[in-house]
């Protein structure tokens, strides 16, 4: 009998053909995207659960909680006989910046005035030679010299030039992890494990490079790189929740989620 393939291959694949997975990074992308908004601690069963599901091994697990605690990330908890994790006071005043860019909404219409910005405070927006930066005006900050006005000229493969390969390796990868997600019909856990591939590949990129508008980016890359991990991450989420909302004899349940979970990627209204 031919064994079914498994729906995340191409996902899990993509992580461990990087390397040896970062545990506690990944363990780090858990808590952004499913245990902060519900209440902030998560039972080591259900984590060991989770990414058991994407091949970490639970001595991996063991060994990146250690480290977490030992630099001031987490902090353990009993509850019976449950050991349950949360992020200390340190851990969430780090979080926090990373978490508001990493589901901010996507950018509303199309760019159509730049700003080319020399020096300041920042490193915002593309470099396009030392010290300089091409900037949305909306998101232009501080800068020790600026120009504001439309591009009016971009030379084929000009901008693609501009990115450092990691960039442009990134967006690729990005870009093929949301072309594997697509159409798939994935049971709870699937779904969980899915979404944080998915945050976990969008979080090393967003919070390492900036965000480019569509004109900017090179071919491999999705369109618009926001708005197609909003659409993945949203198309997930109900069975990503269900699965949080679960609980057996081994695994206790987590508190509903709160409102914040249903701003991410959300425009304020």
């Amino acid at each position: 009998m031919d064994v079914p393939a498994d729906p995340l291959a191409p996902l899990i694949d993509a992580l461990h053909a990087e390397g040896r997975p970062r545990v506690w990074s990944l363990v780090i992308t858990v808590f952004g995207d499913s245990v902060q908004p519900r209440g902030g601690r998560i039972a080591t069963t259900r984590l060991q659960r989770l990414l058991g599901r994407i091949g970490v091994e639970p001595g991996a697990l063991r060994t990146a909680l250690s480290r977490l605690r030992r630099d001031g990330w987490v902090m353990a908890e009993r509850e019976g006989r449950f050991s349950l994790y949360r992020l200390s006071e340190s851990g969430l005043a780090r979080f926090a910046p990373a978490t508001e860019r990493i589901y901010a909404p996507p950018r509303e219409g199309e760019v159509h005035r730049w700003t080319l910005a020399l020096g300041g405070a920042g490193a915002q927006g593309i470099p396009v030679a030392p010290s300089l930066r091409l900037i949305p005006e909306a998101e232009a900050g501080d800068a020790d010299l600026a120009v504001t006005g439309a591009l009016s000229a971009l030379a084929p493969g000009f901008a693609e030039a501009l990115l450092p390969e990691p960039h442009r390796a990134a967006l690729a990868a990005l870009a093929a992890d949301l072309a594997a997600l697509e159409g798939l019909a994935l049971g709870p856990l699937d779904a969980a494990a899915a979404r944080t591939l998915l945050i976990h590949r969008w979080r090393r990129l967003v919070l390492r490079w900036p965000e480019l508008p569509p004109v900017l980016l090179p071919q491999e890359a999705p369109r618009d790189p926001r708005a197609a991990v909003a659409r993945a991450w949203r198309a997930l989420t109900p069975k990503a929740e269900a699965w949080l909302d679960s609980a057996d004899a081994r695994m206790p349940a987590m508190p509903p989620a709160g409102a914040a979970l249903a701003r991410r990627f959300a425009q304020a209204s």
